[in-house]
């Protein structure tokens, strides 16, 4: 399959009550593990390539977008690539002047660490371009200020500031805090479901949950269930690759060749991707079971 228009995925799932699983790519290996483990549920993804992970590559996001793009045509399910959390003024740029015509089909415009004005201005100036591009634009609205955006702790999002944010914006998908955090090692994060339920209510674009790492499975179903309708993925990623990787290496101190224990993390990130899709979007599973 071609890499699907990322609005068609979230439009999918809003019809259907469900979320779309979305997964950070840093190297090629987490891309093809991605797509095995979505592959393997039969479950549409999102391969999301960071402002980080295009620093990590040197700061050009050609090679990585690439090769997700090759990935996504070639897999059995629909996968979207996505920009994620992209603040840097050159990259938004270069991601619009690419476009869908490199196989970008949504840009994450991140200037939550803006105050309100700022965040406002900047964003709505990329929502512009990038729909005229045909991107999908999802944007987050966090602390004024905050060294952390919507994810500081402690830091929620007003429903009426959200809904007053999107309609100045034009953004088509919104981030919310509402108790998760990036890069959490341990799945304990506890999340304001009636806030995500009011957010949902007052704001007419898909709501977005970052930092779903930290979150148990269980609650994930109940955010699901309360109105979002996106959910990133990364840090886990990242513990069972580097977990399988650590555990071969203890296992074998004269390994050298880096296949034999890449492999092994690969699979293991396409196992954790398969349990994710299928905590996420079980009702899409249930229906394919029933054909």
């Amino acid at each position: 399959m071609t890499g699907a228009p990322v609005g068609d995925l979230v439009a999918a799932a809003v019809e259907r009550r469900t979320a779309v699983p979305s997964f950070n790519v840093i190297g090629l290996e987490h891309a093809e593990g991605i797509v095995l483990g979505a592959s393997r549920a039969g479950i549409p993804v999102l391969l999301q390539i960071s402002e980080n992970a295009i620093r990590f590559h040197g700061g050009g996001m050609r090679p990585l977008i690439a090769a997700c793009r090759e990935l996504a045509e070639a897999a059995p399910v629909d996968i979207g690539i996505h920009l994620d959390h992209i603040e840097d003024a050159a990259l938004i740029d270069e991601g619009i002047a690419l476009g869908s015509a490199f196989g970008i089909g949504s840009i994450m415009v991140d200037a939550s660490t803006l105050d309100y004005a700022d965040n406002v201005r900047t964003t709505a100036d990329a929502v512009g371009r990038a729909h005229a591009a045909g991107l999908w634009v999802e944007a987050e609205l966090g602390a004024i200020g905050g060294k952390d955006g919507a994810h500081a702790p402690g830091v929620r999002t007003d429903p009426a500031e959200a809904a007053s944010f999107v309609a100045a914006t034009g953004v088509d998908g919104l981030a919310v805090a509402v108790g998760s955090s990036h890069a959490m090692a341990t799945r304990d994060a506890s999340l304001d479901l009636e806030l995500i339920a009011a957010l949902a209510a007052a704001v007419p674009v898909p709501l977005v949950l970052h930092g779903s790492s930290g979150v148990p499975d269980d609650v994930i179903r109940e955010a699901v269930a309360a109105g979002i309708r996106k959910i990133n993925v990364g840090t886990a990623l990242n513990i069972a690759y580097t977990g399988s990787v650590r555990s071969f290496l203890d296992a074998d101190d004269r390994a050298t060749d880096p296949r034999k224990y890449v492999a092994p993390a690969r699979d293991a990130v396409a196992d954790l991707v398969q349990r994710f899709c299928e905590v996420i979007s079980p009702a899409l599973l249930s229906r394919k079971a029933s054909r």
